[in-house]
């Protein structure tokens, strides 16, 4: 059975993760290439599957779901055994499977097929099923995606790479960045072909992404949130002294400091 997600706690929550995030990245950056056109997804199913590299993953997305999808309502898989300590999760969205296991594969489809016939729905997942390095190559996603793909009329596919890489700054930075968002109907395939081909999409985003990280350019990306600033230490001390010696403001990546 589909969650029933209640908005109030689904926004009371959402407001948290933005607190809880900010205390600890220096920001949140979605990559300005192939950003999701949201009016072209309105109206229809959509799954954003992508990269598992880090334990926050789930509140990034969260992030992503209510600064591009807003008006949509949002369901992710979670180990059953995680819900059974945290029931509000399912008031959240999340609906519990057994990893590894037949039933779990069985009841990750069922609710997978009742989520994905709503048009205003989104389903994420973490494709692979496991913590991966975001530079583990090749991409290997685990076959209940493509089985569920395969059963659907209608909808998008959208693969979402992310990375936490350090930058100039003390905490590190969020890099978020999309694929193509690719219709169901343009392609009929068997579900092991589509696990080949998300995985090779979900791979190439990786990879765009990788380059972007590298570059350590933040004019590449949309800032979405704002956290902590500041190297500190000897570091940040040595540019506050060198401004006051120019007779400048301490300016940091998200504004004068006094």
């Amino acid at each position: 059975m589909t969650p029933r997600i209640s908005p109030r706690l689904f926004a009371l929550f959402a407001r948290y993760g933005e607190r809880y995030i900010s205390r600890g990245f220096h920001a949140v950056r979605l990559s300005r290439i192939e950003r999701p056109d949201t009016q072209a997804l309105r109206g229809r199913p959509l799954i954003v599957y992508l990269n598992h590299p880090s334990w926050w993953d789930p509140m990034i997305c969260l992030l992503l779901a209510t600064r591009l999808f807003p008006d949509r309502r949002h369901y992710a898989p979670i180990d059953a055994a995680a819900l059974t300590k945290y029931r509000f999760f399912e008031k959240l969205g999340f609906f519990g499977v057994e990893p590894g296991t037949v039933q779990g594969a069985r009841r990750f489809l069922e609710v997978g097929k009742e989520i994905v016939e709503q048009p205003d729905s989104v389903l994420w997942i973490t494709a692979a099923g496991r913590f991966t390095d975001p530079r583990e190559r090749p991409v290997r996603l685990r076959p209940g995606l493509g089985h569920l793909v395969s059963r659907m009329k209608e909808g998008f596919v959208l693969p979402l790479a992310l990375e936490y890489p350090f930058w100039e700054e003390r905490f590190p930075e969020v890099l978020a960045r999309f694929g193509r968002a690719t219709t169901i109907e343009e392609t009929s395939m068997r579900a092991d072909d589509w696990t080949a081909v998300l995985g090779s999409w979900l791979e190439s985003a990786q990879d765009e992404l990788a380059a972007e990280a590298l570059a350590r350019d933040p004019s590449r990306f949309e800032l979405l949130l704002g956290g902590r600033a500041g190297v500190g230490g000897t570091y940040d001390l040595w540019r506050r002294f060198k401004a006051r010696l120019r007779g400048e403001r301490f300016q940091s990546a998200h504004g004068v400091k006094p």
